[in-house]
């Protein structure tokens, strides 16, 4: 026993020593603070503040950034969003008055930095309180009782003890195994590590304090143990962490990456998401980056009986060198009726895409916004897509609730599809016992021993103890790349489960793949309705945009020649497609191609009103690069004709004439330049240099 409360003391000492390295880092980190903001952080909010959110805030650089933070920190705590009070803020304020003004008294403390300061404005004000005052026998204690807050992982009735250490001083929290029974009692000589001598002693003078001396949660019978309870410690430091299950605090680490990205009214609007992504391999060999986004609310504006909202997506793709490897702009209108909205009200929305990728390492990021609320999310992943030469490979696990298979006509890719199966799921992999669990994943580079040899085992794990297993060789498969397989759940209880799946060799483990889920009590799961787009056949005109995507992704990879032939194909079937033409026009000229970046882009530029900037000046490039100088004046002066004078346009000008060598023209066309940025030094250099040569 004596061992057991020795290891609790050491872990109390460790909570302790982890809580003045915290409080010692944020007095560093907030010297530089100014005296509103430290008051913010170091009184007003010290409680209830998370530590990423301190640890965010300290990095914050302007007063400006500042501001929007603290506007988040209470939005992501406010109950009722749509409102205009505020009532956690309201109350937490309420609580940090009232504690200072009441439980600061016969203390040089202020009252916030109290025990009882710091309990009341965690848990409010208590269902029940008992005083013990004036007692010779005992020292000072109250004894708040607590019923009602299993919300916040506590259990549905406990006490509190507060005491006032040799009868002198503020009320301290007292602790069931670090103070005991003796240290209430003001004549106790007993063996001090002796509890239940101590407990017994003081049941003689105050049964209700010797009945919470050794437990604070009623019924738990420590008592008849002669030991505290270790549950009640247990209870003490759930108390000094539950900021951390007020508030989902990724938000503020969101507002420090987006903070200069999304627009001010957005910053501090950040709403949680669950999110998926995988990399599946299409029938035709193309790798497809799935991906999907569920918002934890989607809030939509109202006018008479209509209901609508505007969501923008913007998509980056980088590589590890940190080149922009592919970026996506979508736009996506939504408009609902009464009955849907009545419909879809208790069900997240789901949105889902998926597009082409060539191989590589990359960080994919999606951010979300919805113009309407002026709210935002976010999804971050890094994803790679395989080289086929890298050998034997197994995909991340797909667990979905639902399948749908399409017959081999059908060509056309969904989200989420593996070979012929799209898999109906949802990202917080979250499941009934009347389901049936879809585990859907790829295997890359077998061998035609593995296909004939290799098996599959599944095997369940409840709580890390192995709960089922499933073998399946891979030839009883009809594909040996796309694997799908389906569970009943009836027979899981409640619990959270692993899944580990292996790929077997003659008993050898080759590879394999795990994914976690729970199976709920609860008899029905909203479901989401999802947002998607199906992708037609590949072989479709359109899929020469799935040329252009990867065409784009080689070029700003460097792979100029791998570009050119994914170009090629998408520009030749895809004529009057002046984008299209556009990026080959940029592999030709980089391949030193100039005529043919003529032929592509001067039909363009000839039959358009309006022709792109973009083919002007890929076009003039090339017109100069060739000799055809004056040509090339003349496809710039048109660019300035329709996009307006700037700069780059008129120093191609410059240059241009002054290999003609017409130097009045050249300086003519510099000076402007500099007029409109003056902040050019060679332009500046050029035109001295050219002054003195006259």
């Amino acid at each position: 026993m004596e061992r057991g409360i020795q290891d609790l003391k050491l872990l109390i000492l460790f909570f302790f020593l982890i809580f003045i390295i915290i409080s010692s880092e944020l007095r560093l980190g907030a010297v530089e603070l100014p005296a509103f903001y430290r008051k913010w952080l170091e009184e007003e909010v010290v409680y209830i503040i998370t530590p990423l959110e301190r640890e965010v805030f300290l990095k914050l650089k302007t007063d400006r950034e500042r501001d929007l933070f603290i506007e988040a920190f209470w939005k992501q705590r406010d109950p009722t969003p749509g409102t205009t009070e505020n009532e956690f803020k309201k109350e937490h304020y309420r609580r940090l008055n009232y504690s200072t003004h009441f439980f600061g008294r016969r203390t040089p403390k202020p009252g916030w930095k109290t025990d009882r300061g710091r309990m009341y404005i965690l848990l409010c004000e208590p269902n029940d309180i008992q005083r013990f005052e004036g007692k010779s026998q005992t020292y000072p204690v109250e004894i708040w009782f607590y019923q009602g807050k299993t919300d916040l992982g506590f259990p549905p009735g406990f006490n509190l003890v507060f005491f006032q250490e040799r009868g002198s001083g503020e009320y301290r929290l007292y602790s069931p195994s670090a103070d005991g029974p003796q240290a209430l009692m003001t004549s106790y000589w007993g063996d001090r590590v002796d509890y239940l001598k101590a407990y017994q002693e003081l049941k003689e003078i105050e049964p209700v304090l010797a009945e919470v001396s050794l437990s604070l949660i009623p019924g738990e019978g420590s008592p008849m143990l002669g030991r505290p309870s270790l549950s009640s410690d247990l209870l003490i430091q759930k108390l000094e962490t539950i900021s951390l299950r007020q508030v989902k605090e990724s938000y503020a680490q969101k507002f420090l990456e987006y903070k200069d990205i999304v627009e001010v009214e957005y910053s501090t609007n950040y709403i949680s998401c669950d999110s998926l992504v995988s990399v599946i391999r299409s029938k035709d060999g193309l790798y497809f980056v799935h991906y999907a986004i569920e918002p934890e609310r989607l809030s939509v504006g109202q006018s008479g009986d209509k209901f609508s909202t505007h969501l923008k997506l913007y998509g980056s793709l980088v590589d590890i060198e940190g080149r922009t490897v592919y970026q996506f702009e979508k736009e996506i209108p939504l408009e609902f009726t009464q009955e849907q909205i009545r419909e879809i009200s208790h069900r997240p929305l789901s949105l889902r895409d998926l597009f082409p990728l060539i191989p590589g390492r990359y960080k994919f990021s999606v951010l979300v916004k919805n113009e309407v609320s002026k709210e935002f999310t976010s999804l971050e992943r890094e994803i790679s897509t395989p080289e086929d030469e890298l050998g034997l490979q197994m995909s991340p696990l797909l667990l979905g609730y639902g399948l749908k298979s399409s017959g081999w006509e059908d060509r056309r890719l969904r989200p989420f599809q593996i070979g012929d199966s799209q898999i109906f799921l949802q990202a917080n992999h979250i499941f009934l016992r009347q389901d049936e669990l879809i585990v859907g994943f790829q295997v890359c580079g077998l061998s035609e021993e593995l296909k004939k040899e290799g098996e599959l085992r599944y095997i369940f794990y409840k709580e890390n103890e192995e709960y089922k297993s499933f073998s399946k060789k891979i030839s009883d498969y009809e594909s040996p790349l796309d694997f799908v397989e389906k569970f009943s759940l009836d027979e899981f209880l409640p619990a959270h489960y692993t899944i580990v799946v292996s790929l077997l060799f003659k008993g050898q483990r080759l590879v394999e793949g795990r994914s976690e889920f729970d199976v709920t009590h609860l008899e029905k799961i909203s479901r989401p309705w999802v947002y998607s787009k199906v992708l037609p056949n590949l072989k479709e005109p359109i899929y020469s945009f799935m040329s252009f995507m990867l065409g784009t992704q080689l070029f700003n990879c460097g792979q100029i020649e791998k570009a050119r032939c994914y170009l090629e194909d998408a520009a030749s079937k895809n004529q009057g497609s002046v984008e299209f033409s556009i990026q080959l026009a940029r592999v030709y000229l980089l391949l030193n191609e100039e005529k043919k970046v003529v032929a592509l882009l001067l039909p363009f530029v000839e039959s358009d009103p309006q022709p792109k900037y973009e083919a002007l000046f890929l076009l003039a490039t090339s017109y100069k690069k060739t000799g055809a100088l004056k040509k090339a004046i003349e496809i710039l002066e048109k660019g300035v004709l329709h996009y307006g004078i700037n700069s780059t346009l008129l120093n191609e000008i410059g240059e241009c004439q002054l290999e003609l060598g017409n130097v009045a023209e050249a300086l003519e066309a510099f000076e402007k330049s500099l007029e409109i940025n003056p902040d050019q030094p060679k332009i500046k250099s050029r035109i001295e240099a050219l002054k003195e040569k006259k």
